[in-house]
């Protein structure tokens, strides 16, 4: 375990934004991670919990409790069940699992961060979500002063959502478990739309999965989603909203306006998300709105690549990056009625 005081944070999140910490913990043990959160819980210490940084906005002034790196290491697979440590690098273990010929996790292929992040926010993409696949997740609970192991159904699983994000200072995720799919060596049925064109092949049907994971690196790298630390397009957190999910009198209202902005022969995508409610295109919204890719010009702009990442282009600080994301929210409820949503977490700032 290393302990450092005034501790960069920024090089620990891709934004490569924000302050010090006051105390910076890497833990590389579940032991570890245990210990440091009852010390910080018992000496009443704020404690802001890092992975691998990719869903994070950190205040330029930073954190000035214990900042608590999880590093752990673990990869366990069994037949198709499948455990990672939560510091686990998340793309690594998919390549893996692909390695193996298992199936499930394959389009969440290039997705950064560390496995103990996918259950919290829910990690999907391209027509795959982690709350498909985890059977169960192994925390330390903060209230109750233990580690409990919690079913999938306990979760609290919906759209990029979960008890853990509902309740975050409760939960530390340790480790996560899986059941995978052993397709001989297929992809589990390709859902979305993008990949099936692009792999030429109808939703529904399967292709090998080293094909679809592939595939989908090729279309994130496309859009700036896989890091790279010379494109500042992936000087990012991904995707900074999340696609509205309207109920029907919302979805009928937002139609009126989006007819009124652009016209009766405008269709804005839309997507079924149960019980009458539909999901609409966050990235549609922003450059219907105006906020087209690139749009920007200061040191925080929007993707050259795609309009749902937000950027920082090298000299960028917190509090430029609020601005535009603030711009963009109120661009788009200003246009269509729909307010829009923050991915990432925010660590003494807000929109």
């Amino acid at each position: 375990m290393q302990e450092l005081h005034d501790a960069p944070l920024a090089p620990l999140t891709t934004f490569r934004l924000g302050g010090p910490a006051g105390r910076l913990v890497t833990a590389t043990t579940d032991d570890e991670v245990i210990a440091t959160v009852r010390e910080a819980d018992a000496e009443g210490t704020p404690l802001l919990v890092i992975g691998g940084g990719s869903n994070l906005v950190i205040s330029d002034k930073g954190f000035e409790g214990t900042a608590l790196r999880i590093a752990t290491e673990g990869f366990d697979l069994a037949g198709t069940r499948l455990e990672l440590a939560a510091g686990e690098n998340w793309s690594d273990a998919v390549a893996r699992t692909v390695s193996a010929g298992l199936a499930g996790i394959e389009c969440l292929a290039g997705i950064p961060g560390s496995a103990g992040a996918t259950p919290i926010q829910n990690v999907g993409a391209y027509g795959q979500e982690v709350s498909s696949v985890i059977t169960e997740v192994v925390a330390y609970d903060r209230r109750a002063g233990e580690v409990v192991t919690l079913p999938n159904a306990d979760c609290g699983f919906s759209y990029r959502h979960s008890r853990f994000k509902a309740d975050p200072d409760r939960h530390v995720v340790l480790r996560v478990r899986f059941g995978l799919e052993d397709a001989g060596g297929l992809s589990a049925p390709i859902r979305y739309a993008e990949t099936a064109r692009t792999l030429g092949v109808e939703p529904g049907e399967r292709v090998a999965a080293a094909q679809a994971r592939e595939t989908v690196l090729k279309l994130r790298a496309g859009k700036g989603m896989v890091l790279d630390p010379e494109d500042h397009d992936t000087w990012s957190a991904g995707s900074f909203f999340t696609n509205p999910v309207l109920g029907p009198d919302e979805h009928t209202a937002f139609l009126a306006r989006a007819a009124e902005r652009l016209g009766p022969d405008v269709a804005p995508p839309a997507y079924p998300a149960g019980e009458g409610r539909v999901k609409v295109s966050a990235a549609w919204l922003i450059d219907k709105a105006g906020f087209t890719k690139g749009y920007g010009t200061g040191p925080a702009r929007i993707s050259g690549k795609h309009t749902l990442a937000l950027t920082n282009r090298g000299s960028a600080t917190t509090e430029d990056l609020l601005a535009l994301a603030r711009e963009v929210r109120d661009g788009v409820r200003g246009a269509f009625g729909v307010t829009l949503v923050n991915e990432p977490v925010t660590v003494g700032v807000s929109l």
